[in-house]
């Protein structure tokens, strides 16, 4: 091929793996080269020469929640513009099996992970960091881990969504929470809990009911809201899985969103999804895509300037997406009953 290309073996190599500079006229001619001889390097050569596979792995912690398909989506682009290799695999919501596709990886010998965690980190997890092996978390915390991360600002996210609830008049809210041991469960909690502080409503820990971050455990916990006497108007929910359960509950029960029972939940459907809901879906929207290129986008970083031990986080910003199921503004106990002293005197 540096025949074919009229070069030296070494500016075949370094354009190859990368290792070094090369011109954009040496580069093309090796690279037509390459395709007139219609050569494809041998990853598994490659692999014993450089010591690098050339290959991430990104472990999420359920595949069928929409949300991290577009987060695989920005780190798949990336992988690809960068000569990476995804490996996907999924956690379920254990730590078992994270340490499971965390030993599979490693047996791979994939140069660094991505992990959207199944919750607090477990003696695996904080050795290979301890030890400088790349890991880059997405969308989830690990609380005593000094590592890097792309994550949300959950709290501030949350806070907005049941701020703008109480400002559509709602003053029994009730929050669908997540699985305990996760970041953003305790983060948009938190949220939640600022913005009734701030408007001075009580804080009633009957109104927060845990749905696990399932959608089945969305409806169970819309059930259990309902059932309280008396029922919140306004739900917030802290998921996309968990609202779609909420709205399956409500409807079971004959009752109307926004009439009967607004909602708000958290991460956005994306298109054409986002347009199936009847009513459309006030919710957070979270730069998904944008937190699995970022994420991506350090860890290849990390790799290529050999930086394991540096520590970098981001933090990106959700936002409210107003759509029909929060309602109109509703008008507070109080200024019903002024409104009805007023139509009284006048009749």
């Amino acid at each position: 091929m540096a025949r074919r290309a009229g070069v030296s073996v070494s500016t075949v190599s370094h354009v190859l793996n990368g290792t070094r500079f090369v011109s954009d006229d040496l580069r093309e001619r090796v690279l037509a080269a390459m395709r007139d001889l219609d050569f494809e390097p041998n990853a598994a050569a490659r692999m014993l020469s450089l010591k690098r596979s050339n290959t991430i792995g990104l472990i999420v912690s359920d595949i069928r929640n929409p949300f991290f398909a577009s987060v695989a989506r920005g780190v798949e682009d990336v992988a690809q513009e960068r000569g990476y290799t995804v490996v996907l695999c999924n956690s379920d919501e254990t730590l078992v099996k994270e340490a499971a596709c965390l030993k599979a990886l490693q047996n791979r010998q994939v140069d660094g992970v991505l992990l959207a965690s199944a919750g607090a980190a477990d003696e695996y997890v904080a050795r290979l960091v301890h030890a400088g092996y790349p890991v880059v978390l997405v969308d989830r915390d690990l609380p005593g881990l000094t590592v890097s991360a792309v994550l949300l600002d959950n709290e501030g996210a949350a806070y907005s969504a049941v701020r703008h609830l109480i400002e559509r008049g709602h003053r029994r809210i009730g929050m669908i929470s997540g699985r305990d041991s996760i970041t953003t469960t305790t983060e948009r909690v938190a949220g939640y809990e600022r913005a009734l502080r701030e408007s001075e409503l009580e804080l009633d820990p009957c109104l927060v009911i845990s749905g696990q971050s399932t959608s089945e455990g969305g409806t169970a916990a819309t059930h259990a809201l309902l059932d309280l006497d008396p029922p919140p108007t306004a739900i917030f929910s802290g998921n996309n899985l968990m609202s779609i359960g909420a709205l399956h509950a409500i409807s079971s029960r004959g009752l109307i969103v926004p009439d009967d029972v607004a909602i708000a939940g958290f991460d956005d459907f994306p298109f054409p999804w986002s347009d199936a809901f009847r009513p459309h879906l006030t919710t957070i929207a979270q730069p998904t895509y944008e937190l699995g290129r970022q994420a991506a986008e350090m860890l290849v970083n990390t790799l290529q300037r050999n930086e394991a031990r540096e520590v970098h986080r981001v933090v990106l910003e959700g936002e409210l997406v107003i759509r029909e199921s929060s309602g109109t503004a509703r008008l507070h106990p109080v200024q019903h009953e002024r409104r009805r002293r007023v139509s009284a005197r006048g009749a």
